[in-house]
């Protein structure tokens, strides 16, 4: 697939190399096509490791992808320069007037602060509310999950008794529905977090369709608005080693936290760890853009409206 970026992203070069298609702006200029935009809000302190991973997931289809970011304009990042910021991210204030096929809202890592402590909620709340009538589809990841279904459907989240970490294995329900299309009967997907929405709360919201779920993880994928809003607790984006990463991270902090479990070899962290989850992890992802971005976006932007239009 054809992601157009801006010619001069530092993760340009790293995707290059990888053999992804990235289309620059001045190519781009003279293709006579609808390309789809996408914008993600990246709430993730390293930003750039961030763009990295979800535009790997968004080069698995044939479509041209014309994406943008933005950051929270009410929030000072102190991992990423400045400089970055200024020169490729976008405010909501910046965006506001405008409407997208296709928003990826990530996580953050604030999941043990209350929604109200988050110092950029009261702007996170607008770009929600803000979705539901400039957007085709979102897709929510991790905290920005809960903290979605926490501003749409009143669903908290609840602290569990120790950092749910590593490779978990989920059965697929609903096969028909077209963002599993495709899955096998079980899938691991990465996690990595310290709060959960009760799995019971989530089946018991009618407005919920939930998808796929794990006996230790709980509930990992669930949409609703017939796929306008895509819900994922998992982080199907991570690489091979970002769990590793997290791991020695947190012990580098002296946090105690135990191995991420089904990733090393043996359990041997000074293994190479398993790269399990990529294939389904791609398919989750083209699945969405090809049924619930282009499939049903209008081919003229400014005729997506809200839920209830």
């Amino acid at each position: 697939m054809p992601i157009k970026v801006q010619n001069d992203l530092p993760v340009r070069e790293t995707l290059e190399s990888e053999n992804l298609f990235v289309v620059d702006e001045e190519r781009a200029v003279h293709q006579d096509i609808r390309e789809l935009q996408i914008l993600i809000l990246n709430l993730m302190p390293k930003k750039e490791d961030t763009e990295l991973q979800l535009l790997r997931m968004l080069s698995n289809t044939p479509l041209q992808l014309d994406i943008t970011f933005m950051r929270m304009g009410t929030h000072e990042s102190t991992h990423t320069s400045s400089a970055h910021l200024h020169k490729f991210y976008y405010t909501f204030e910046d965006l506001k007037d405008r409407k997208y096929d296709g928003m990826i809202i990530t996580g953050a890592p604030v999941e043990k602060l209350e929604y109200s402590d988050v110092d950029y909620w009261p702007e996170l709340c607008e770009v929600f509310e803000w979705s539901k009538s400039h957007v085709t589809s979102t897709f929510h990841i991790c905290w920005g999950a809960q903290a979605a279904l926490y501003y749409h459907y009143g669903l908290e989240k609840v602290l569990l008794p120790q950092k749910l970490f590593g490779i978990f294995p989920h059965e697929v329900h609903h096969r028909k529905e077209p963002l599993v299309r495709g899955f096998d009967d079980y899938f691991l997907i990465p996690h990595s977090r310290y709060t959960e929405v009760p799995a019971e709360a989530i089946h018991g919201c009618k407005d919920l369709t939930v998808l796929a779920e794990s006996k230790e993880a709980g509930v990992l994928l669930c949409i609703a608005q017939g796929g306008r809003q895509v819900f994922i607790f998992g982080h199907a984006e991570y690489d091979r080693y970002t769990l590793r990463d997290e791991y020695l991270r947190d012990r580098g902090k002296g946090l105690g936290t135990a191995l991420p479990k089904n990733y090393f070899p043996d359990d041997d962290p000074e293994r190479e760890p398993y790269l399990q989850w990529r294939s389904h992890s791609s398919l989750l992802y083209a699945n969405w853009i090809n049924y619930y971005v282009y499939q049903k976006t209008p081919y003229s932007i400014n005729d997506i409206h809200g839920f209830d239009d």
